[in-house]
């Protein structure tokens, strides 16, 4: 059986991106479940992999999106899962399910972990076949769209605010880049457990909107030295955590806009890998350095409850349909830094 795909065949820029038909057997093979996807949403990891990055092998046609909306279709044989037609939220990586760091609750510590649209097929496809344990039902009060932008930019923001940075009532955390899909996340999860938010960005439409998410303070870091603003906000104290993925020189400096004893989180390096760090600062403050790649499957159980009941928010820039045309629209507005929160590519009918 065909069905409709967007997916690439060679590295480059947006105009990789293409319609294609792809094999799908007629039934779900058994353990799997046949979800119809109605809309799925990009990351910034998406252009990395479209771009091209090292050592990582891809089967051709590739497709992109790890977050992904969808319905039921059918059942494989022996999969255990929700009802045909049951609107469903997929986990946007997968791992072996039996080892001690997936069983221990760390199955982004699996030596098989891996991310849709990265290291496995991603969801940009009609038909989409999925281990039954990466179903979880949809909140029935959002809309496809609002589904499909929370998996991967949550679980991020979750772990790193939650479980890498432990921010707690009363710290004060600086989210750089506020207008991309982790920030947006992190802004409101940072605010939910009682901490004082400041938030940078060089457009001031963005700063604007994080203010209307929750955070106290913003710096425009164009026109502001962060780090300045940062001391001056905070009495020189400066802040107790950074939730930073950008990288190069914004790393290096959001080291130095942490007080005595900080936490630094990072999930990416989007302007650099390599930035120049005083190693001093580190050591002499007791400053912390936690890395953070996605979080636990387990951790999207909590999200979705508070999205559901309303405490934290799915933040959809725009809407785009879910072929070559709006794919590739979508890589250039995430490329320009348009977006505020993430873009969603829907399925037609």
């Amino acid at each position: 059986m065909r069905v409709h795909a967007v997916a690439l065949s060679r590295h480059g820029g947006p105009e990789v991106l293409e319609d294609v038909d792809v094999d799908v057997p007629a039934a779900p093979p058994p353990g799997l479940v046949r979800v119809r996807v109605l809309a799925t949403a990009l990351n910034h990891l998406d252009l990395w992999v479209r771009r091209g990055l090292p050592h990582l092998k891809l089967e051709y046609p590739h497709r992109l999106c790890a977050d992904v909306c969808g319905v039921v279709e059918s059942i494989g044989e022996g999969a255990r899962a929700p009802a045909v037609g049951t609107r469903v939220v997929l986990q946007p990586a997968l791992s072996c399910g039996t080892c001690e760091a997936c069983l221990g609750g760390r199955d982004n510590f699996c030596r098989s972990y891996g991310i849709l649209g990265e290291h496995y097929q991603g969801g940009s496809i009609e038909l989409f076949d999925v281990p039954a344990s990466s179903l979880l039902l949809a909140p029935p009060n959002l809309t496809v769209e609002e589904c499909a932008a929370i998996p991967l930019t949550y679980m991020t923001a979750w772990q790193m605010v939650v479980r890498r940075a432990r921010v707690a009532r009363g710290d004060v955390v600086l989210v750089q880049a506020a207008g991309s899909g982790v920030s947006t996340a992190a802004i409101q999860i940072a605010k939910s457990r009682g901490a004082r938010v400041i938030a940078t960005s060089s457009s001031a439409a963005k700063l604007a909107r994080a203010r209307a998410l929750g955070a106290d303070e913003v710096i425009d870091y164009k026109a502001q030295d962060f780090v300045a603003e940062v001391k001056r906000l905070t009495g020189k104290r400066g802040v107790d955590v950074v939730i930073e993925h950008v990288g190069g020189e914004t790393f290096s400096r959001s080291i130095l806009a942490l007080a005595n004893g900080g936490r630094l989180a990072t999930c990416g390096a989007t302007s650099g890998a390599t930035p120049e760090v005083d190693l001093r600062h580190v050591f002499f403050r007791q400053l912390e350095i936690l890395g953070s790649t996605m979080g636990s499957k387990a951790d999207l159980f909590p999200v979705l409850r508070e999205i559901e009941a309303g405490s934290l928010r799915a933040i959809v820039d725009r809407v785009l349909p879910l072929d070559a045309a709006g794919a590739r629209e979508a890589s250039r507005a995430l490329e320009a830094r348009e977006a505020f929160g993430k873009i969603v590519l829907r399925a037609k009918g």
